[in-house]
C-alpha cells in the first residue's frame, strides 16, 4: 500500500478543481493547470477532495498510484502559490542580467550565454549574482533552473559556477608540493 497514495488531496482555498474522466483540472489565482492521470489509476472527486486509487493490484498500477497523487498535489499548490527556485552565481566576473525576456549570463566563456525563457516561467535577477526562476508548474520551473545551472555547474576546488541557493558543494583540497 502506498502511504502517499492513500491520503485524499484537499483542494486549497481559492482553487477550483474538477475531474473529467482521467483529466484533473485546477484553476487558481496564479493560473490554470491540467494533469492527465495514467489509465492504471482511478481518480474521484468526493467531499471537496480528490482521491486516487489503483485500478487493480498489479505492480505497474501500484507504482503509478503515489506518483499520480503527488502530481495532482503539485498542480494544486502551483495554481494556489506557485513555485520558485533560486540560483546563486559564484566566481570572479561571473554575473547575470536580464535582456528583455532573455537571461544573459557571463560565466567565463569567450561569449555571453543567452538563455531564452520558456513559456510559463518568469526569470528575475534581483542581484547580478542571484537568479530567481518562478512559475506555476513545478516540473518546468525545476527544468529551467537545471538548464541554467548546466551552463557552468559548480566545481569542487574553488566552488565557482552556478548552484542552487541551498546546495552544498563538497570541496576538494588542491595539489600539494
Amino acid at each position: 500500500m502506498s502511504r502517499i497514495g492513500k491520503r485524499p488531496i484537499a483542494v486549497p482555498k481559492g482553487v477550483t478543481a474538477s475531474v473529467d474522466g482521467q483529466t484533473v483540472t485546477a484553476k487558481g489565482p496564479k493560473g490554470e493547470l491540467k494533469f492527465l492521470v495514467n489509465d492504471e489509476v482511478l481518480v474521484k472527486m468526493e467531499d471537496g477532495a480528490v482521491s486516487v486509487e489503483p485500478k487493480d493490484q498489479s505492480k505497474d498500477a501500484r507504482s503509478k498510484w503515489g506518483m499520480s497523487r503527488t502530481q495532482i498535489q503539485n498542480i494544486f499548490d502551483g495554481v494556489a502559490n506557485g513555485y520558485e527556485r533560486k540560483l546563486e552565481i559564484t566566481g570572479v566576473g561571473y554575473r547575470a542580467a536580464m535582456q528583455g525576456k532573455n537571461l544573459q549570463l557571463a560565466l567565463g566563456f569567450s561569449h555571453d550565454v543567452v538563455y531564452e525563457a520558456r513559456e510559463g516561467v518568469t526569470i528575475a535577477v534581483p542581484k547580478p549574482t542571484e537568479i530567481v526562476v518562478s512559475g506555476i508548474d513545478k516540473q518546468v520551473v525545476g527544468q529551467t533552473a537545471s538548464e541554467i545551472r548546466a551552463y557552468r555547474p559548480p566545481e569542487p576546488y574553488k566552488g565557482k559556477g552556478v548552484r542552487y541557493a541551498n546546495e552544498r558543494i563538497l570541496r576538494k583540497e588542491g595539489k600539494k608540493k
